[in-house]
């Protein structure tokens, strides 16, 4: 059982790394429009966004964005994060 819940722990936090990796890659292209990624970078951006788009689209279509006024936020980011560190920390206390 701790080979399966440490295999499951490692996966969970690899996958948080992702999340953040994506999370940075997002925020380059809000403030550098005209920046693409090249080489390496390149390869790594499409390992992140193939890992990480699909729960993305799922969440988007089934959470609403939040509207404030004219601003309308997108939750599904936030919900993917907190459930994997909620998972995470579930599995790390068995």
């Amino acid at each position: 059982m701790d080979l399966v819940t440490g295999i499951l722990g490692f996966l969970l936090w690899l996958y948080l790394l992702l999340l953040i990796g994506r999370l940075i890659f997002d925020w380059v292209q809000v403030f550098a429009r005209e920046w693409r990624p090249r080489g390496v970078v390149l390869v790594l951006a499409e390992v992140i966004y193939t890992a990480t788009d699909p729960p993305l689209r799922l969440l988007r279509r089934l959470i609403p964005p939040l509207t404030l006024g004219q601003i309308r936020l997108d939750l599904a980011f936030v919900v993917l994060f907190l459930a994997v560190t909620i998972l995470l920390q579930v599995v790390q206390s068995v």
